[in-house]
């Protein structure tokens, strides 16, 4: 089979990957991976908006001190003032691609609002399908260049990883990649690649997430010998609809940023016994309200209340909140809205700097998959996006200032699949994906404790040497590719938790409740670490 050779391989197609795609096409050859088809990310289903630094009633200065607020002391102030900094010309960048955001009913201003964390009113948001909207006009934008070759359903294996002479440093070359629709692997070439793979919330039973959400990104790039950071921190989403049929449907912070309410079954409020901003606390503060009064009720769940506001404004701000949920039996004009929280996003990652390049030299790794530093142990609401876009950018700029020097890496060895067999056991992979995402709930939840997590940790090594001794002997499927990823990923997850012997932002166990003077990020370093210098000679025979 053929090699596939781009400039770029960009390996996802959420905001990330179709930023630094569209910037990078007005120059390079790219190629986008897409799992499914190209909206099938999480991008679409950000609902609140994105923040950034947009009135004269506003500044960098205020952004940056409530992103390090939220953060809990172990954002990088450098990073967070980077970001923000950037954040107007990223809004901006959007407009021009043609995102529509909504407006005053003057027409000429653009309409924000708040959300947990935020001192001010910065988010700018379309109604409350902002990712959609963002996903579609990017798609579209793409979709117009000749440069950009889309690959839908295909799920990246493992990078590629290349070693020559002339060189101290191990390179990415590609990565290995299975067309789902046919079966086969295929070997993509390309001068760098882009992980923009999106989170790995999927690792936990419930989740906000779309499916793929599978940490693929960071799996890979631990194997291919990146360093890994503060995976501990996981951000459970207050407000997930609880209803059977509504899978994994997000009820958007900005209902409490225009007043919503969060009550208990007999309808009393509760939040501020937890916190003196009430609904506007922290989403890792009202994250754990919600978890600890619905175990001491015995709830299944809570409620959310926007009812008190007018009809008319609760359609015209909230559309696609309204529309859903009327879909189950549930008018939000009139009542409240069934909540629980849920698994929503991955603060930690892979290791980037300030441009997006991890240790692995010509891999970059933006959005959820990476670990910028920007949101600490706590992201604070909107941050996620406004990060998509700017370091999309950044990375696009620093590819372009190495492209020339930087030549297509050669005899790349195709992929080996003489000796696995199809397997008739898929049974096996069912039944290890929904053990491994139940324990991680029940273990490596919101709540931990070192118990927990021991126990956590000897069911993922034998869960690991499970799929390792399948994955050996059978084709690759995308399910086995998944859930190889998964258990990587919950690995990482849990050793980090074990390591972080205090509570603080996402993370808080009940062996150590309190809060450490000291703030470490929690940085694991693999053994096969790319960012070590290589010797490569040519291999003589023994004499």
């Amino acid at each position: 089979m053929a090699i596939k050779q781009h400039d770029v391989l960009v390996i996802g197609s959420g905001a990330a990957g179709l930023t630094i795609a569209i910037e990078l096409a007005q120059h390079l050859n790219v190629a986008v991976l897409s799992k499914g088809e190209l909206n099938a990310g999480s991008t679409r289903w950000a609902q609140g908006g994105i923040a950034a630094v947009l009135t004269t009633e506003d500044t960098v200065e205020s952004h940056v001190q409530d992103t390090l607020a939220a953060g809990g002391g172990l954002c990088d102030e450098e990073r967070v003032r980077h970001v923000v900094s950037h954040s107007s010309e990223a809004i901006h960048w959007l407009i021009d691609q043609g995102v529509e955001f909504t407006k005053e009913e003057d027409g000429e201003q653009y309409h924000l609002t708040r959300e947990g964390g935020h001192s001010k009113r910065r988010i700018i948001h379309s109604a409350d399908a902002t990712g959609q909207a963002v996903a579609k006009t990017l798609i579209e934008r793409a979709a117009q260049s000749e440069r950009i070759e889309f690959f839908t359903h295909h799920i990246a294996v493992d990078l590629i990883t290349h070693a020559d002479p002339s060189d101290t440093k191990v390179r990415c070359a590609g990565a290995y990649v299975l067309d789902t629709d046919s079966g086969e692997v295929e070997t993509f070439s390309a001068r760098f690649v882009v992980l923009a793979t999106g989170g790995a919330s999927k690792v936990y039973l419930y989740t906000s997430n779309p499916d793929g959400s599978s940490g693929d990104g960071i799996a890979m790039a631990w194997r291919a010998g990146c360093r890994i950071a503060n995976m501990e921190f996981n951000q459970f989403h207050p407000t997930c609809l609880y209803h059977p049929k509504a899978k994994s449907f997000l009820i958007t912070e900005a209902l409490r940023g225009e007043g919503a309410q969060l009550k208990l079954p007999n309808g009393e409020r509760f939040m501020e016994r937890f916190d003196p901003q009430g609904e506007l606390a922290p989403r890792d503060i009202v994250a754990r309200a919600i978890d600890h009064e619905m175990k001491r009720l015995g709830a299944d769940c809570l409620f959310l209340d926007i009812s008190h506001q007018d009809e008319d404004f609760i359609k015209a701000h909230f559309p696609t909140v309204y529309k859903r949920c009327l879909k189950f039996g549930i008018d939000i004009t009139k009542e409240a809205i069934p909540v629980v929280p849920a698994a929503h996003y991955t603060c930690g990652g892979v290791v980037v700097d300030t441009n997006g390049a991890t240790d692995l030299k010509h891999l970059y790794a933006i959005g959820e998959s990476s670990f910028t530093g920007l949101h600490g142990a706590n992201r604070m609401a909107s941050n996620s996006l406004l990060e998509c876009i700017v370091y999309g950018r950044s990375a696009a700029k620093d590819i372009l200032d190495q492209v020339t020097a930087t030549p297509q890496a050669q005899a790349l060895a195709p992929w080996d699949a003489s000796r696995v067999t199809d397997s008739d056991e898929d049974v096996v992979i069912s039944h290890n994906w929904d053990e491994l995402r139940r324990f991680m709930w029940d273990y490596v939840g919101i709540v931990r404790t070192k118990k927990r997590l021991e126990r956590a940790q000897h069911r993922i090594k034998l869960l690991q040497r499970e799929i390792a001794e399948y994955y050996g002997h059978h084709k690759v499927s995308s399910d086995s590719i998944e859930l190889r990823n998964l258990a990587d990923v919950a690995e990482l997850i849990i050793r980090s938790a074990l390591q972080r012997r205090e509570s603080r932002g996402l993370h808080f166990t009940r062996d150590y409740p309190d809060c450490s003077p000291v703030a470490r990020n929690t940085i694991m370093v693999p053994i096969n670490f790319a960012g070590q210098d290589i010797v490569v000679t040519d291999p003589q025979p023994h004499r």
